[in-house]
């Protein structure tokens, strides 16, 4: 019984009632973490390596974010019309291609080319298309009662696919280097090698996916007006002469509008209805990126390190367990988003990790900081499900993957914005204060979005959606969810 209730409660049983297609993204999203986790130890260093100047690197970072960026929204806007698996395919395509140019090239300006117009993750974040493509195919493949438990597990398993990915690269650079004959630009190179078969591995994956990954058809305009042209003729057979006359001119506009069918543009539309939700959401969102850009991980580390002159080997054990804590604490998303609604999960989970970033600077000890940071980092990632899964329940699901598309979009301009504000006050001794502006943003965006957004009724749209599919197994068990809402406290 307890094992049951374990598997129940913690969404396994969720992940696999959810079929064949949810296992291999999210087996597939992990392989890809992985290979992103490894490049984002070892890039900066390659340049290094290479004897490429700081400004290079600077340039080569902002660049590769900027197309990723670009290179993201412009897909994800097409990927319904396109084809969502298809995309998948194109972006492991692409990350193959860069791949391979890292691999083999040294010129600069070469693998600048390569990682802006392919997929390099230069921070070890999940950049490109996958991840908005990934989540829509998630939550239309799932039901409102599984959608937070399968995308906690969505997240969980990237993120340890990561932080293995970041292990495992940090010793196969230092295994190489110890052969006769390879140099540390040689062991680099290899570690590319690796990237490459991650793509390779999610081109297999996508192969794999069936067409129940797809955006449900909608009827055609013509089929529309052939049935009604079929029911026009069927009430002239018992009408009279007049009422046959009015019918075929009835008919002849049918057939006339027949002729002329709209035209459907190749990228996605978002309602007006939409909009009004996601404006709210979106600016909340950007207040969030920036905070967490101002005080990203790799900042933080270097708070500690210059505030407390750590060893390097003390520095890592941190960071390990912070990882491991924030891989863990996202499995609990999925139990607490059923039992008190995806809003209240994500604001009183992500508040004590903002209040923890605002709190950051006062302690003077080692030990009460570190604290700080791992109640920041353990509790800091356990919104990301339970954010997709709002997403998907107040948008239609046609929209999904271009709402989900321009939200990575936003959130990475401005978490883009961050580190330079907080360049900034670094160099001018006021470091700290980036964490104290931070916790406030984080703590607006934090009452914001309960202010705003926990009464909204949601999975309106579900109904059209899961009866209009045919190839949804679970219709039943759907329909009987589609009357959720969000509890209010």
């Amino acid at each position: 019984m307890p094992i049951k209730w374990l598997y129940n409660e913690f969404g396994v049983a969720s992940v696999y009632h959810t079929g064949r297609d949810a296992w291999l993204v999210i087996v597939g999203r992990s392989c890809r973490m992985f290979a992103f986790g490894a490049t984002s130890l070892i890039i900066a260093l390659f340049f290094s390596s290479l004897k490429f100047s700081d400004f290079q690197i600077g340039l080569f970072m902002t660049l590769t974010l900027l197309g990723d960026v670009l290179l993201s929204l412009f897909l994800t806007l097409v990927a319904d019309r396109v084809g969502r698996r298809r995309i998948l395919f194109a972006g492991a395509c692409l990350m193959i291609l860069s791949g391979t140019v890292f691999a083999l090239s040294e010129n600069f300006w070469i693998l600048l080319v390569a990682a802006v117009v392919g997929v390099i993750s230069a921070t070890g974040g999940d950049f490109g298309p996958f991840r908005a493509v990934e989540e829509s195919v998630i939550s239309h493949l799932t039901t409102p009662k599984t959608r937070s438990d399968v995308l906690s597990w969505y997240v969980t398993v990237s993120s340890l696919g990561s932080a293995a990915g970041t292990e495992f690269s940090g010793r196969a650079v230092d295994f190489l280097q110890k052969l006769n004959g390879w140099d540390i630009t040689d062991a680099y190179h290899a570690i590319f090698w690796l990237y490459i078969a991650m793509g390779i591995v999610t081109i297999i994956f996508t192969l794999s996916m069936s067409d129940k990954c797809e955006v449900a058809e909608t009827p055609s305009e013509t089929e529309a007006s052939e049935r009604l042209l079929e029911e026009r003729q069927r009430r002239a057979d018992v009408a009279d002469e007049d009422s046959d006359e009015d019918n075929r001119d009835l008919n002849s506009a049918v057939f006339s509008e027949q002729k002329t069918p709209q035209k459907r543009s190749l990228f996605a539309q978002i309602s007006s209805e939409t909009r009004l939700v996601m404006y709210k959401l979106w600016f909340l969102l950007t207040v969030d990126s920036l905070a967490d850009g101002m005080v990203s991980l790799s900042l933080t580390y270097y708070y500690i390190d210059r505030k407390f002159n750590l060893s390097k080997s003390t520095l890592g054990d941190i960071t390990s367990t912070s990882y491991f804590l924030s891989s863990c604490s996202t499995i609990f998303a999925g139990p607490l988003a059923r039992h008190l609604g995806l809003i209240n999960t994500m604001v009183f989970t992500h508040l004590p990790s903002s209040t923890a970033v605002l709190f950051f600077p006062i302690p003077q000890g080692l030990a009460l900081t570190v604290i700080l940071f791992f109640i920041r980092t353990g509790l800091n990632n356990m919104d990301q499900a339970p954010r997709t899964a709002f997403i998907a329940a107040v948008v239609k699901p046609e929209e999904r993957t271009a709402v989900m598309g321009i939200t990575s979009m936003l959130r990475t301009l401005a978490s883009a914005v961050g580190p330079s504000v907080t360049g900034f006050l670094a160099g001018s001794d006021r470091f700290w204060i980036a964490f104290v502006i931070a916790g406030a943003l984080r703590i607006c965006y934090d009452l914001g979005l309960f202010a705003m957004f926990v009464n909204m009724k949601l999975h309106t749209h579900e109904s059209k959606d899961q009866v209009a599919d045919p190839r949804r197994s679970n219709d039943v068990e759907d329909l009987t969810e589609l009357e959720l809402v969000e509890r209010p406290t």
